[in-house]
Order: C-alpha cells, then sequence, then structure tokens
C-alpha cells in the first residue's frame, strides 16, 4: 500500500480498507455526522490519485507530517479547511485548486459544509524520484523543482479556477473504467507539465488566512443560527451577541461557508422546511412559522426562489417521486 493507506491507519480508527486490486484501494470513514469515502491509485511508484468523496464534516489530524510529500488538491464541490499550527485556517472552494507539503505546518484539514467531492495528487518526493525513468525522452520534470516553486518556505500555493485548471481535473471525473489506468498516467503527466511551467507570479493568489479565534466564532454563530430557525437575528445583534466586529464576523463567516450569513441562514432554512414537507406533519403555516417567517405568503416566495417550485408544488413533487431533498 502507498503513503495514504499506511498513514489513515496510523492517524484513524474508524476507517475500513478494502484493496480493489493491485493499483486501487478504497478508504470508507464513518463519521458522527455522516460517511467519506476516499478511493485511491498508485500511478507511478510515490505517486497517488485519490478521488475524495466525503458528506460529513469531521476533522482529519496530521498527527504524523511529512515534509517530503506533496499535496495538490482540487475542489469540484464543496469547502474544504486547512488549519496551520500557527492557528491560522486557510479555505478551498468550488473550482480552487492547491498545492502544499505535508510537514509541520498542516495540523488539521475538514469539510466545514459537510460535503465534500474533489481530487488529491499525493507524491511522496523521495520515492518519485526515479519518475522520470517511466518518461519518454522529451518530457522533462523535476518533482523537486515544482515544489521550490510553489512551496517556497512551506506556504500553500493556491489558484482560482481557470480554463486550464478545469480542462486537466474535469476530465478525471468521468472516465471509463477500462482506461483508467493508462488514462491516469497521462494526465498525471499533463498536471506536472502543467506545473513546471505555470507562471506563479501572475497565478497565485495570496490565501485569506483566519485566526482561530474568529473561526470557531463563526461556527458557534452557525450552529446557534440553525438551533433558532424560527428567530430573526441582525448582524448587528450577532456581532455583539457573539462579541465579534461586524467586519470580521461577515468576512470570516463567507471565508469558512462561502456565502453570506443571510443567504446560509435562508438557505437552511428552506432546506429544513423541505425536509418537514416531505414528512407530511404540519402543514405550510405551521413550517412557516417553524422556520422565522409569520407570514406564509412570503415563506411561499422564499421557498420558490430557493427551489424554484412552491411549497404546495413541491410536496406534490414528492409524492410521486420528483422531488428531491439535499440538506447540506
Amino acid at each position: 500500500m502507498g503513503f495514504l493507506a499506511e498513514n489513515l491507519k496510523q492517524c484513524c480508527t474508524n476507517i475500513k480498507i478494502t484493496k480493489i486490486d493491485d493499483y486501487c484501494t478504497a478508504f470508507e470513514f464513518i463519521g458522527e455526522n455522516g460517511r467519506g469515502t476516499m478511493t485511491s491509485y498508485e500511478i507511478f511508484p510515490g505517486i497517488e490519485l485519490i478521488y475524495n468523496d466525503f458528506n460529513m464534516g469531521d476533522c482529519f489530524n496530521n498527527r504524523y507530517p511529512q515534509n517530503q510529500i506533496m499535496e495538490i488538491n482540487h475542489c469540484s464541490q464543496g469547502r474544504f479547511e486547512t488549519e496551520f499550527q500557527d492557528g491560522s485556517f486557510v479555505y478551498l472552494k468550488e473550482g480552487d485548486f492547491s498545492v502544499n507539503m505535508l510537514g509541520r505546518s498542516t495540523k488539521n484539514s475538514c469539510f466545514p459544509l459537510e460535503r465534500y467531492h474533489g481530487i488529491s495528487v499525493l507524491v511522496d518526493l523521495e520515492v518519485a524520484k526515479t519518475f522520470s525513468n517511466y518518461l519518454i525522452e522529451d518530457i522533462a520534470i523535476d518533482l523537486y523543482k515544482i515544489r521550490d516553486r510553489l512551496c517556497y518556505r512551506g506556504q500553500c500555493f493556491i489558484m482560482r479556477t481557470t480554463a486550464a485548471i478545469n480542462h486537466i481535473f474535469s476530465e478525471l471525473y468521468t472516465v471509463p473504467e477500462e482506461i483508467k489506468q493508462s488514462y491516469f498516467k497521462l494526465k498525471i503527466l499533463e498536471l506536472f507539465l502543467f506545473l513546471t511551467t505555470v507562471d506563479v507570479s501572475q497565478n497565485y493568489q495570496e490565501p485569506q488566512y483566519f485566526n482561530r479565534a474568529q473561526v470557531e466564532c463563526v461556527k458557534q454563530i452557525k450552529r446557534y443560527l440553525i438551533c433558532h430557525l424560527d428567530q430573526q437575528f441582525t448582524l448587528n445583534e450577532l456581532s455583539q451577541k457573539f462579541d465579534i466586529s461586524l467586519t470580521a464576523m461577515k468576512t470570516c463567516f463567507k471565508g469558512v461557508y462561502g456565502t453570506t450569513i443571510f443567504s446560509f441562514v435562508r438557505s437552511y432554512r428552506m432546506q429544513i422546511a423541505a425536509e418537514m414537507l416531505l414528512k407530511g406533519k404540519e402543514n405550510i403555516t405551521e413550517i412557516a412559522g417553524k422556520v422565522g417567517y409569520c407570514n406564509a405568503s412570503k415563506f411561499a416566495a422564499a421557498f420558490k426562489k430557493e427551489l424554484t417550485v412552491s411549497p404546495t408544488q413541491y410536496k406534490k413533487n414528492c409524492l410521486i417521486g420528483a422531488g428531491t431533498i439535499r440538506l447540506e
């Protein structure tokens, strides 16, 4: 097994490991609030490509830092949080791409939206230094130079979505089973060639870091809001209640969850309302009150804006099997 398997066996207890074949291993996680899977393919010695599919928010601890491991991540859906040893946090949003070393600077990672789908590439630089032996003569790739260019002094290199990134990764999400092994090798070569030539000065964006106190505060605010959906709060009230400046609260909340407090609450309320409609125990007026609307008409308008159909039509669709619940 590769680095991923060895590392997960050391730091995770709630994991089931299944070896699919000689080059593919599946990892199943059972967390406090959901499940997740990682499917790892060994492409070259020391180089693994991993599909991440999580519907949980649990954190993974970097208990055994590895200075020689380079991690490349692409976020397809959800949000990816990384905490560093200095107490700062940084986030990948949908479409983002990052390169970093799994040294002592990284501490934890988790999924604040409780869902995450993406691709990772792990490179053990010591093992993969013979990587060039597998290449045709005209292709020159130096993994250590890639590390030195993108992860200078341990920095986390983040690129926002571009056409080049989309081209490389979008095709990896829909690969026919019968060509995976060969196709993955081609895409890994394409990725490394891209990293060899990418213009760091033009594409690098200084990550927006948040400190632990701010992140913990907005996570408390989120928990408070979802526990009091029947109540209305102004931003000033929340700022005063949780002793955080209005600007810091708004900026950090959007950094962690990818949306404004207002949009988050509205969306969450409508998803809870959709679940209640499906259960059929309360009428629309009662449901409106439970999610903070004293006016059923305003509730219906907000519901339609969020889920594209009225509450009544949504319930009818569900009864005939056409509705979907997408609680996040």
